[in-house]
């Protein structure tokens, strides 16, 4: 007998650096915004990019806010490979996606953001049941969360919740688990947690 929607688990995704390449994107609007050859600037970033010459949370919000509006940022990122194929695997074993973004952060570009993301979601073919658009990632109910920013990584760990750190050079100093690719992503889900039972009774 199928579960109820109520009772299957709940896998929190997180999509810049996990399902999109984020920063790989970012880079080459970076090049353009500070007019640079592609090749100066490091694809080894940590958070906050100051690998690229970005000093301060207001540069950066200048940055994300010419990639977001002139250059669609969250439509034109690739994706990550293996996330779809993996992310459709899981669901149709009977996890339950949930989609968490904190993408609403650049003030007065919210639709653009929604749009561009529920539109990059949907020409990737990205299942998902719910997406939300919060900075409290904790609050969503997840029981497994797939996430690479370090400090959501540590902040949902000290709150109990079995985090798999998606590895890149932001979250270096990470411990396990961390998965560097999809595949390693889907193994360690099996392994942390039972799939449902889809058969009958």
């Amino acid at each position: 007998m199928k579960k109820p929607e109520k009772d299957r688990p709940v896998i929190g995704v997180d999509l810049d650096g996990v399902c999109a390449d984020f920063y790989g994107r970012m880079r080459e609007i970076a090049a353009e915004w500070f007019e640079q050859p592609l090749e100066s600037l490091t694809e080894r970033v940590s958070h906050g990019l100051r690998e690229w010459g970005i000093a301060d949370s207001k540069q950066y919000e200048s940055l994300h806010r010419f990639a977001l509006n002139q250059r669609q940022l969250f439509m034109t990122m690739p994706m990550i490979p293996g996330a779809r194929k993996y992310l459709r695997k899981l669901s149709d074993e009977g996890f339950h996606i949930r989609i968490i973004t904190h993408r609403l952060f650049i003030h007065y570009s919210h639709a653009a953001a929604v749009q561009q993301t529920v539109a990059w979601l949907d020409g990737h073919g990205i299942p998902y049941w719910d997406l939300c658009f919060m900075k409290e990632k904790s609050e969503v109910g997840a029981s497994i969360y797939v996430e690479d920013s370090p400090e959501n990584v540590m902040r949902l760990r000290e709150k109990g919740f079995y985090t798999i750190c998606f590895a890149n050079s932001t979250n270096r100093e990470i411990a396990s688990p961390r998965a560097a690719s999809w595949r390693e992503v889907y193994e360690m889900v099996h392994r942390s947690q039972a799939v449902p039972d889809d058969s009958s009774c």
